[in-house]
């Protein structure tokens, strides 16, 4: 090439000499002309920019029709651009090693071709991947479907027209040009905000896949890890990732946050089992390092839900009252839920020993807390409303009832031995009011109104037994139905029946006292001296008092010092 072209050629013009190589197809002996601006003598100095620009344009249209076609013809020209860019880049380290630096280098038209090419190349292939784009309406099978057709068609066409440009030297460019319009394909359909957890996961499999087996089947020769087409790779199937991690977040704090929605229908440990599940099963099928990861994030957005709902149960019992029970009986209900997820998550997750015992201690510890102050509601709404009851024709105690068995009946979990405990111990507390303020409001009575006591009581009795049975059935004969044994002994027709009704109840509720027994005894009314001082007789020899029986119901009711001597007499 150190020749004299304009010798060479005669006469003709520099500029005309380099348009018909550019013409021919050689743009490598083209360049060089331009190049050596020295070697055409002073012709033509002036037009080496637009020289270069034609130049470009006709390369990148011949790479265009050597992509569109099969003609042998342009191998040549791709061969010629293979040269000019090997050549470029061998002019480009002399100048690099030279005292000129890059200077030179910096503005030269050739230097931008190598990108130039993987530009025209990314372009032309993004055009040819078959047009897909994920909606909100876009199934699975439709996403699987589009990935099966890169994997059929698109790579194959990648390959085959791959040989020509291995040929022409420039397998290189062509390989970049060639991922970066399929990863940025894959990268929008990961990212893509409609991208569901099982849509991600397809495209997750299809790049993990291309990975494991390497580039060598279809985009050119195996790279290392370090190569940047891996690198982008490595990057889609890390980013793939993330959002597969984001949307298991999103997913499984949206659930507890439904399920465990205070003030709304209770909802079940179902739909977040079921999710849980689905995402650690399906990731597992994939890679065990995505399901540890999935796993991970299942374990964190538990924890961190139990440490939210902390606070809001806390606030929530605070600013509770007695038509807020609802309230408390559905976080008592959550927390078996809880405890029902907890249990999943450590079959499906490798939680810690020490990790499960915490929970464990912190579900049963909220649990309880609950229960105390929901039992303590009950009782004080239930003592205010007795503290008049008897006196009264009309009262709050069938409203507060009606409420508490709507209460219960919205509770689910109607089989749980907590359930059972709940409806027990509220049907104990309200006996035990009502008995407390049976003795403390017949005394104060006339003879009358005590006879009117046990009309009310009959009907109190029905009312409680009615309500209590329809939240408990079919464990409601588990029930101390303790104003039937009461309203036994008070009803009994003469003192024999009422000798053999005081038997039962002194088995019953061991807790029962002498003074107890009177206040029983007076609202019965017509009853004689002597049949008074024979059940008395009856009770000192028959009454218990062993503090390790269950039912002390009497127990704790308090009588004072004189109110109730054994005067045997209807002293008001």
């Amino acid at each position: 090439m150190k020749t004299n072209r304009k010798e060479e050629k005669g006469d003709m013009p520099a500029e005309e000499i380099i348009c018909g190589l550019i013409e021919k197809g050689k743009f490598f002996e083209a360049c060089l002309y331009i190049s050596h601006p020295e070697q055409r003598g002073s012709d033509g100095v002036g037009n080496s920019e637009s020289l270069y620009i034609l130049l470009a344009e006709r390369m990148w249209s011949a790479v265009r029709k050597a992509l569109d076609g099969s003609d042998g013809m342009l191998l040549q020209s791709l061969k010629s651009v293979g040269e000019l860019l090997n050549w470029q880049k061998q002019e480009k380290e002399q100048w690099l090693s030279s005292e000129q630096g890059m200077e030179p280098a910096s503005t030269w038209h050739p230097n931008f071709w190598g990108k130039d090419l993987e530009k025209e190349l990314t372009q032309y292939w993004t055009a040819k991947i078959p047009h897909f784009i994920l909606t909100g309406d876009t199934d699975d099978t439709a996403l699987k479907q589009h990935l099966s057709l890169l994997e059929t068609s698109f790579l194959p066409s990648l390959e085959h027209k791959s040989g020509a440009f291995k040929e022409a030297g420039l397998l290189i460019p062509y390989t970049r040009g060639c991922r970066a319009s399929l990863f940025s394909h894959l990268s929008a359909l990961s990212e893509s905000e409609h991208c569901t957890f099982s849509q991600g996961l397809l495209v997750y499999e299809w790049c993990l896949k291309a990975y494991k087996r390497g580039s060598g089947t279809w985009l050119g020769p195996t790279q290392s890890s370090q190569h940047p087409d891996v690198q982008s790779l490595t990057w889609i199937i890390l980013k793939t990732e993330e959002k597969l991690l984001a949307i298991t977040r999103k997913e499984v704090g949206k659930a507890l946050n439904k399920a465990f929605n205070t003030g709304e229908t209770p909802g079940t440990d179902a739909a977040i089992i079921q999710i849980l599940t689905e995402k650690t099963k399906a990731a597992q099928h994939i890679s065990e390092s995505l399901r540890e990861k999935v796993e991970a994030v299942c374990l964190e957005e538990y924890l961190s839900f139990l440490g939210s709902y902390e606070n809001k149960v806390r606030s929530v019992l605070q600013h509770d009252s007695f038509h807020g029970i609802s309230s408390s009986l559905q976080i008592i209900e959550n927390f078996s839920i809880l405890r029902a997820v907890w249990y999943k998550l450590t079959y499906l997750c490798s939680a810690s020993t020490d990790q499960d015992a915490k929970i464990k201690r912190f579900i049963d510890r909220m649990e309880d807390e609950v229960m105390e102050h929901f039992l303590q509601t009950v009782t004080s709404e239930v003592k205010g409303t007795l503290k008049d009851h008897f006196r009264k024709s009309d009262s709050n105690l069938g409203r507060i009832l009606q409420f508490l068995k709507q209460s219960f009946l919205m509770f689910k979990k109607k089989k749980t031995d907590k359930y059972r405990v709940l409806v027990e111990s509220v049907n104990n507390i309200i006996t035990k009011e009502y008995v407390k303020a049976l003795r403390t409001t017949s005394r104060k009575l006339s003879v009358k109104k005590r006879r009117q006591i046990v009309s009310k009581m009959e009907e109190d009795h029905r009312m409680l037994h009615t309500i209590f049975k329809e939240c408990l059935s079919p464990m409601a004969g588990a029930l101390e139905d303790s104003i039937k044994a009461v309203l036994g002994l008070i009803q009994a027709p003469d003192v024999e029946g009422m000798k053999i009704a005081l038997l039962p109840v002194l088995r019953q509720f061991p807790g029962l006292r002498e003074e107890h027994l009177n206040i029983l005894l007076d609202i019965k009314g017509s009853l004689h001296r002597e049949d008074r001082v024979a059940l008395l007789e009856i009770f000192r020899d028959n009454c218990r008092k062993t503090e390790t029986e269950s039912n002390l119901l009497f127990g704790d009711i308090e009588v004072k010092p004189g109110m109730c001597e054994c005067c045997c007499c209807f002293c008001c």
